[in-house]
């Protein structure tokens, strides 16, 4: 939703959606809305010959290692004239736990969890599938997305325990608004086949990033436990992202897409009070 705005400056746009309750809204965006599911393949033939960029955004199915709902698209895609450029949002969790190493996009992947080797197999798939086809394709490794309506504020209510500095994990991040113009300048200045690190210049580990959050909007900050402490407390996916530790190196993202953030930094965001 957010980057439809941007995009309707320079294109005609198409939005594939599975429940037909969204039609008025993105029909008043000036957006034009087409009833599909990736999860069913047989729903998908509009797409096929539709446009000349796709901005595939949807994640892999919660089940199995293999991303079927990329499967499905790219079968659809190849069925008429493929389009000139895919840029597809993946995950900072394709590279695992790196023990709070900096990492370039060259780094070694290592995913740990099934849904992280389900972004795997869809960058695979993207990639052989743009190679083939001479589809200029732009894979952007995501870390966490924040916005006024995406932060952990139920979870700091709660009072939900973060783990002491010490043994804690570094975590990246990037807003909102930001994402939505890296993708705009990646289909501007996108190498073929290409992947992007996105997040912003913020170096810190979770448990910091709880405070400032509990700080800006007046909430007490979780009480520090150790690791072994915090794990029965939280649930396996929050503790999946707990238990990795990576920062990202973002040059490559700034020196070929052209990027200036408007966020540099988390705390940037929650001084100027995030929408």
């Amino acid at each position: 939703m957010r980057i439809i705005p941007l995009l309707l400056r320079n294109y005609r746009v198409f939005a594939l959606v599975r429940n037909s309750s969204k039609f008025t809204r993105l029909r008043t965006l000036g957006v034009i809305p087409i009833m599909g599911d990736l999860d069913n393949r047989n729903s998908l033939s509009r797409l096929a010959g539709l446009s000349n960029v796709v901005l595939h955004f949807a994640p892999p199915q919660n089940q199995g290692e293999i991303d079927t709902r990329t499967r499905n698209l790219l079968s659809v895609l190849s069925q008429d004239s493929e389009p000139k450029r895919l840029i597809y949002l993946s995950t900072s969790g394709v590279y695992g736990d790196c023990l709070g190493s900096w990492i370039s996009e060259s780094h070694l992947l290592n995913p740990q969890t099934a849904r992280a080797r389900r972004r795997v197999d869809a960058e695979v798939q993207i990639r052989e599938w743009a190679i083939r086809n001479g589809v200029q394709a732009s894979i952007l490794r995501v870390p966490g997305i924040y916005a006024a309506d995406r932060l952990p504020l139920e979870r700091l209510r709660t009072g939900s325990p973060s783990i002491v500095s010490n043994e804690d994990s570094y975590t990246n991040h990037i807003h909102a608004d930001d994402l939505a113009r890296i993708v705009i300048k990646t289909l501007h200045n996108g190498k073929p086949n290409r992947i992007y690190h996105v997040c912003d210049d913020s170096e810190m580990k979770m448990g910091d990033y709880f405070d400032i959050v509990a700080d800006a909007f007046d909430l007490p900050c979780p009480v520090r436990k150790s690791r072994a402490e915090v794990e029965p407390s939280v649930s396996p996916v929050l503790w999946s992202f707990m238990n990795e530790s990576r920062r990202l190196i973002n040059h490559r993202m700034k020196q070929e897409l052209k990027v200036s953030l408007r966020y540099t930094k988390v705390a940037d965001a929650l001084t100027f009070k995030i929408r």
